[in-house]
C-alpha cells in the first residue's frame, strides 16, 4: 500500500497494549493487506476451528452502507432479546470496538489474552494483523454464548479473511462503487464479483440496489450458488409514510419508525437489514423491527456534543462523517441538498490512498467554505496541500485548516460577534473521524 509523504507522520491505528502486540505481529508478514485465505485456515485449524462454533450469522460485504447496517442489524437484534456478537472495521478510537460479545465490547484484559494465545499458537508463521484479529474474533465468538453474530468484511469479500465463515443464515451486499482499487481494481463488475464471493450455498442473499451490470454479476454468483437473490426494490421495498418507513416483502408489511441513523440513504441500510433477519429463522417479533429508531453508529452524520463544539457559536452545529470514497461523496451530496437553509463549512482529511477528488466533487456546490486538514497521529492521512490541489482539480476552492481545532478556530473568528446560524462538518476519513472524536472527548463505543 503506497503511504506517500505526509504533512504528520503515520500513526499505528492500533495503540496500548494490544497495539504492541499487534507490531509484533506486523513483522510476520511484509504486506498491511493481502487477500487470502490460507494462512487463516491453517492458524484456525491450529486453534480447534472456532468458526465452525459460532452463533447463527450473518455477513455483510459491500462498499459504502455496511456498518450502518451492522448497526441496524445488532439494534433489532438487541430489541427483539438477543445476545448478539458483531465484528466490524475499522475502529475510531480503539480496537476493542471491533468486538462486540453478547452486547459488550470485549475487554482489553480480553483482547489481549486472546492475541496472546494466537501469537504462541500461530509460531512465528506468515500472517496479516487483519487474519489474527479476524482469528480473534472467531475465538472469542466461539467461547461466549449468544444467539447471533453479524460479520463485517474487511475487504473485498471473496478472499476476506471473515470469508472462513463455513456458512450463514443470511448475506448481505450493500452499495458497491469504487474503492480500494489497488486491491479489487476499478470495474465495478469485477469489484462486484469479489464482493459477491461471500455468497454461500442455499443461503439467502440480500442486495442493495446496484447499477445493472453490478446486479448482473451478483446474479451470477447467486445462481451458481442456488442461493435466493432478494433484491431491494424487487423482492422487497422500502417506501416514506408519514415520519416512518413502510417496508414490504412476500411475508407481508411493516411500519416502521424512521432510522435514527441520519440521511436518506439509512432507509435503504435498514431495509437491508430487517429483510435479512426476517427471513434469517431467528423467530423474531414484528415489534423488534422498531430498533432501526434506536441504532447507534458513531460517524454517520453525527452530531457533536462534546469539547470541539466550546469553540463554535452556541447556534451552530457540528457534524461528523467517516464516508471516505466517490459514492460516499455522492450519498452525503444528497444529504447537503437539503441544508442549503445555512452556511456550510467543510473540514476535509483522507486517507493517503483515497479519491479525493471524486469524494469531493459532488459536495463541492453544497460548500460556503472547505478546509484540508492533516491531524498529527491520523493513520496514513493525505497531506493537506494534495487536498487542495484535489480540490482546485474539482472545481473548488479550499485552504489548509491544517488541523481541526485550528479550523474551527478560523470559522469562529470570522463569524464575529453574531453570527447567523451555520453547521460545520468533518469528513473524508474514519482514521480522521477516530482523531475528531477523540479531540471532542469520546470514549469507545
Amino acid at each position: 500500500m503506497a503511504t506517500g509523504q505526509h504533512t504528520n507522520a503515520p500513526q499505528s491505528e492500533f495503540h496500548g497494549r494490544t497495539g504492541a502486540i499487534v507490531r509484533r505481529l506486523q513483522e510476520l508478514h511484509p504486506k498491511l493487506i493481502d487477500l487470502s485465505l490460507d494462512r487463516l485456515e491453517i492458524l484456525l485449524a491450529r486453534l480447534g476451528h472456532p468458526e465452525r462454533a459460532l452463533p447463527p450469522t450473518i455477513h455483510v460485504a459491500g462498499t459504502n452502507g455496511k456498518g450502518s447496517t451492522c448497526a441496524n442489524l445488532r439494534a433489532i437484534g438487541e430489541a427483539a432479546g438477543l445476545r448478539v456478537h458483531v465484528m466490524t472495521s475499522p475502529h475510531l478510537l480503539d480496537v476493542t470496538e471491533r468486538f462486540r460479545l453478547a452486547g459488550q465490547l470485549v475487554s482489553e484484559d480480553q483482547l489481549v489474552a486472546t492475541l496472546e494465545e494466537i501469537e504462541r499458537v500461530n509460531d512465528g508463521a506468515p500472517i496479516t494483523v487483519f487474519e489474527v484479529l479476524t482469528a480473534a474474533g472467531f475465538l472469542l465468538f466461539s467461547r461466549v454464548p449468544a444467539d447471533l453474530l453479524i460479520l463485517e468484511v474487511g475487504l473485498g469479500g471473496r478472499f476476506d479473511a471473515t470469508n472462513v465463515i463455513p456458512t450463514a443464515r443470511a448475506c448481505i451486499i450493500t452499495s458497491i462503487s469504487l474503492d480500494h482499487q489497488g486491491f479489487l481494481g476499478d470495474d465495478l463488475a469485477g469489484i462486484a464479483r469479489e464482493k459477491a464471493g461471500i455468497i454461500k450455498q442455499n443461503v439467502p442473499v440480500f442486495v442493495a440496489p446496484q447499477p445493472d451490470n453490478v446486479m448482473a454479476a451478483i446474479t451470477e454468483i447467486a445462481n451458481t450458488h442456488a442461493a435466493p437473490l432478494q433484491r431491494l426494490g424487487h423482492e422487497f421495498t422500502i417506501t416514506p409514510q408519514g415520519n416512518g418507513l413502510l417496508y414490504q416483502d412476500d411475508a407481508g408489511r411493516l411500519t416502521l419508525p424512521a432510522p435514527s441513523l441520519h440521511g436518506p440513504h439509512q432507509a435503504q441500510n435498514s431495509a437491508l437489514a430487517v429483510a435479512a433477519l426476517r427471513h434469517a429463522g431467528l423467530g423474531l417479533p414484528d415489534s423488534a423491527f422498531a430498533g432501526i429508531a434506536k441504532t447507534h453508529w458513531p460517524a454517520r452524520l453525527q452530531t457533536l456534543h462534546g469539547l470541539l463544539t466550546q469553540n463554535i457559536p452556541a447556534n451552530w452545529e457540528l457534524l461528523l462523517d467517516g464516508g471516505h470514497n466517490p459514492g460516499a461523496g455522492t450519498v452525503l451530496a444528497d444529504v447537503l441538498k437539503t441544508w442549503q437553509d445555512q452556511p456550510l463549512h467543510l473540514i476535509v482529511g483522507l486517507k493517503d490512498s483515497k479519491d479525493v477528488q471524486g469524494f469531493l466533487r459532488p459536495l463541492i456546490p453544497y460548500a460556503t467554505t472547505i478546509q484540508a486538514v492533516a491531524e498529527e497521529g491520523q493513520h496514513l492521512a493525505m497531506p493537506v496541500q494534495t487536498i487542495l490541489e484535489a480540490a482546485k482539480t474539482a472545481g473548488g476552492t479550499a485552504q489548509p485548516g491544517p488541523d481541526i481545532r485550528t479550523a474551527i478556530n478560523r470559522l469562529r473568528d470570522e463569524a464575529g460577534a453574531n453570527p447567523k446560524p451555520a453547521r460545520v462538518l468533518i469528513c473524508g476519513s474514519l482514521y480522521l473521524a477516530g482523531c475528531a472524536l477523540a479531540l471532542d472527548g469520546a470514549a469507545p463505543h
